[in-house]
């Protein structure tokens, strides 16, 4: 048995350890309290359900990147278009590396975002919010045409579903994608910028 006090940071950084083993299908309360020197109980104690455990682990795992993200966007020495290119294009280039690099983990992502978790949604809401921020300054200082920044923000997410969504990650390994993405950031831009 454990000797520690258990915390949920533990917890979770050995449930990481045994979803990258087993994937997201066949990883269990009990595999986590195994590894851990514990009663499943005592897991629960911390994390109400297996889905709850899950959703930390991803929280966790995405909250790692938003910081890459962030800096993408915050360049002041970029015009917004090209700010929106560069966050466009290390969103994309962050997903394809997660499921080339991790790919357990992104089979977890995925059954979680299948799944409109908390976490997933949340990581949505930020990826669409960094997008807004760059839209919005892109119309203030006259790059982008008027637009209702959310709208827009909402359009050009949706336009690069198949650079981000989970559901598309087999093509990700085509050796065009990133040709394609690149082409499809570009009409982006030009159908957004100021006339």
């Amino acid at each position: 048995m454990r000797g520690e006090p258990l915390d949920a940071e533990t917890i979770v950084s050995a449930t990481e350890e045994v979803l990258r083993r087993h994937g997201p299908e066949k990883t269990t309360v009990l595999d986590v309290a195994r590894l851990l020197g514990v009663s499943h109980g005592s897991v629960y104690r911390h994390f109400p359900s297996k889905a709850a455990l899950r959703e930390a682990v991803i929280r966790r795992w995405l909250d790692r990147v938003r910081d890459d993200l962030v800096a993408a966007v915050q360049d002041a020495g970029l015009t917004p278009p090209n700010r929106l290119r560069g966050l466009l294009t290390a969103m994309f280039a962050v997903k394809w590396a997660k499921a080339r690099e991790d790919p357990e983990l992104f089979a977890t992502f995925r059954v979680l975002a299948a799944e409109h978790s908390a976490g997933s949604r949340s990581h949505l809401a930020f990826l669409l919010d960094q997008i807004r921020a760059v839209v919005a300054d892109g119309v203030a200082g006259g790059d982008f045409a008027p637009c209702d920044p959310e709208a827009t923000a909402r359009a050009v997410f949706n336009a690069s579903t198949r650079f981000l969504d989970p559901r598309h990650a087999a093509e990700w390994q085509s050796p065009e994608i990133e040709a394609e993405a690149a082409s499809v950031v570009s009409l982006i831009l030009d159908g957004i910028r100021a006339r």
